[in-house]
C-alpha cells in the first residue's frame, strides 16, 4: 500500500489497521443495514401471489429495471408475464430475511421467482432477470448475432458502471456522515466519464445498441435517466447539460406508458399518487396507488 501523511488522512492521523475489523459502524445513511457477512438475520418467509411470477423488490433504479421489463412485456400482449410484486423495505432490512435469503444469497433486491416451473426458478441481479425474461419472451433481446452482442456489450456495461454511480458518488456525494473531497471527486469524475461514454454512444443511434429498444435501454435508463433529471440533488454539480443526446433518450423512454406503470410499482417514496406499493394486478394502478389506499384507511380493494 502506497504511504501517505496520516496527517493528511481524513480523518486526521488515520492509517489503515494491518487487519481491519468491523468494530465500529461507519455510519452514513445506511449503517443500520450494513454489515460484513452474508445470510439471514430473521425467519420469515416471502408471501406468495397467484402469478406464476413473483417479483421481491423496491422501486429503486435496479428493481425498477424489472417492473418496467414486465409492463412492457404486458404492454406487447404477453399474459404470462402477469405478476405479483411485494415491497421489501431494504431500510428495515426484508432483505435478510430466511425467505428472500433463500432466493438471493447476496441479501439485494430485485429478487425473483418463476413458478411457472417446477421446480421454481430462482433469479437475482437485475441483469440476469432481464436476460431471463428477454429469453423467455422472445423480446427486447435481438437474435442476430451482431445486434445481439452489441446489446449484451451494453447491459454488462451498464451493470458494470452502476456501482460508481451509486456506490462510489452517490454514497459520497449524498450519503456518506460527511463530505470527503476526494472521494467525491474520484467518483465524480467517473460519473461523468460514463455519462459521456452514454452520450456519445446516443449521438450515433436512436437506442443503445442501435435502432431498436432493448434491455440494455431499460437497464441504462433506470440509472443515467435518473442522474440527468433528480438523483442525489446533483444535477447542477455534474453539469448535466452537457449531455443533450442522454436527455433526448431519456425523454423518449419515460412517455412509454409501461415504463411509466414500472416506474410506480414498489415505490415507497414520492408523492403517493405515483407510488403502487405492491403490484398484483393491472387494475392496481386505478385502484391501489398509494393516494388512494391511504384514503381508505390503508385498504388495499
Amino acid at each position: 500500500m502506497a504511504e501517505s501523511d496520516p496527517a493528511s488522512n481524513q480523518p486526521p492521523g488515520y492509517v489503515p489497521p494491518k487487519v481491519w475489523t468491523w468494530e465500529t459502524p461507519s455510519g452514513g445513511t445506511f449503517a443500520n443495514i450494513n454489515r460484513p457477512i452474508s445470510g439471514a438475520t430473521h425467519d420469515k418467509d416471502l408471501p406468495v401471489g397467484r402469478h406464476p411470477l413473483q417479483l421481491y423488490s423496491l422501486g429503486t433504479p435496479n428493481g425498477v429495471k424489472v417492473t418496467i421489463m414486465l409492463e412492457e412485456l404486458l404492454e406487447k400482449g404477453h399474459a404470462g408475464a402477469e405478476y405479483d410484486a411485494w415491497l421489501i423495505n431494504i431500510g428495515q432490512g426484508d432483505q435478510f430475511s430466511s425467505g428472500f435469503v433463500e432466493i438471493n444469497p447476496n441479501s439485494k433486491i430485485p429478487a425473483m421467482l418463476d413458478r411457472s416451473i417446477d421446480p421454481p426458478v430462482r433469479l437475482f441481479e437485475s441483469g440476469s432477470i432481464l436476460f431471463y425474461l428477454a429469453e423467455k419472451f422472445g423480446e427486447f433481446l435481438p437474435t442476430e448475432t451482431h445486434a445481439r452482442a452489441e446489446t449484451m456489450n451494453w447491459l454488462m456495461w451498464q451493470m458494470g458502471s452502476a456501482p460508481y454511480l451509486g456506490g462510489g458518488f452517490g454514497h459520497f456525494y449524498a450519503y456518506a456522515p460527511f463530505k470527503i473531497e476526494y472521494a467525491i471527486n474520484r467518483f465524480a469524475m467517473e460519473t461523468k466519464r460514463l455519462l459521456h461514454v452514454l452520450d456519445t454512444q446516443l449521438g450515433k443511434s436512436e437506442y443503445l445498441a442501435g435502432d431498436s429498444y432493448s434491455i440494455a435501454d431499460i437497464a441504462s435508463f433506470t440509472w443515467y435517466g435518473g442522474m440527468i433529471r433528480d438523483a442525489y440533488d446533483a444535477q447542477e454539480f455534474l453539469s448535466v447539460e452537457e449531455y443533450g443526446n442522454v436527455a433526448r433518450w431519456a425523454r423518449e423512454i419515460e412517455a412509454r406508458p409501461a415504463v411509466k406503470r414500472g416506474r410506480m410499482v414498489n415505490r415507497a417514496v414520492g408523492a403517493p399518487e405515483n407510488q403502487l406499493r405492491e403490484r398484483h394486478d393491472a387494475r392496481d394502478f386505478d385502484v391501489n396507488t398509494q393516494d388512494k389506499v391511504e384514503a381508505r384507511g390503508g385498504v388495499r380493494i
